[in-house]
């Protein structure tokens, strides 16, 4: 699978396994280029994902959550994910205090 397509497909898997009103995925694999661990075919990854599954969840706990969503990515389509979870009130938040 493609970069691009590796990308969809992790998007494709958080909008819909859990609901997610907002994510950014980021192909960060050119960066890596020469790391040993992504020779064998996978990516690097940023990610920020808004969900209200994440409510009440200690943030190991919401990644946990998107490791699972993305277990099966993670065999061969992800060799490193660097993530960001979020509630959509603090996306919300962090978005007003930006323009502040």
């Amino acid at each position: 699978m493609d970069q691009t397509r590796r990308a969809q497909a992790i998007e494709d898997e958080l909008m819909q396994k859990l609901a997610a009103q907002h994510v950014e995925v980021i192909d960060d694999s050119a960066v890596h280029a020469n790391h040993p661990g992504a020779r064998d075919g996978g990516g690097h990854f940023q990610i920020l994902v808004v969900s209200e599954r994440f409510q009440g969840l200690p943030r190991v706990a919401a990644q946990r959550l998107v490791y699972e969503v993305l277990a099966e990515l993670m065999v061969s389509d992800i060799h490193a994910l660097q993530m960001r979870t979020l509630t959509p009130e603090k996306w919300s938040a962090e978005r007003s205090s930006v323009g502040s």
